[in-house]
């Protein structure tokens, strides 16, 4: 699925977007954790279940990972996105648990059209990951490099 024509212009501040449906299984957690974080709770059920959290949970990479896919399906559009300069946050404020279903709900907060470059803009976004209950389990503050469809 590709995100559908967009320009630095559409990405008024106030912006909300929803989108995505994910639902993690065991099997790719364990998958995604031993290869990238293999510590026990995330690699073995059995040991899970003794460590505080109580049994399986996903690798915080991992939902960043699942984050990254809705946005691109959804968010970036393909047409314009010049990448990102970064991240300044990321939050992991729940534990994902198999069988648990995430979407996405973006925020934008700013949009800056660049003084030197006025073929593009940064946008500057809230992306919150909620479980099926509507929790929020995972904030990242991040920004987009687009090019605008107007030069100021």
């Amino acid at each position: 699925m590709a995100a559908p024509e967009r320009w630095f212009e559409d990405f008024t501040p106030g912006l909300v977007s929803e989108f995505g449906d994910h639902e993690i299984t065991e099997q790719e957690i364990i998958d995604f954790a031993r290869r990238y974080d293999p510590q026990p709770f995330h690699t073995d059920p059995e040991a899970a279940k003794r460590s505080s959290f109580g049994g399986l949970i996903a690798s915080g990479w991992n939902t960043v990972g699942v984050l990254m896919r809705m946005l691109v399906d959804h968010q970036v559009p393909a047409n314009a996105s010049l990448g990102s300069p970064g991240i300044d946050e990321i939050r992991w404020l729940k534990p994902v648990r198999p069988g648990d279903r995430l979407r996405a709900r973006v925020t934008v907060q700013e949009a800056t059209r660049s003084r030197s470059k006025p073929d593009r803009g940064v946008v500057r976004s809230l992306n919150e990951v909620l479980n099926q209950h509507g929790e929020v389990v995972m904030t990242m503050r991040g920004m987009m490099l687009l090019r605008a469809r107007d030069v100021a």
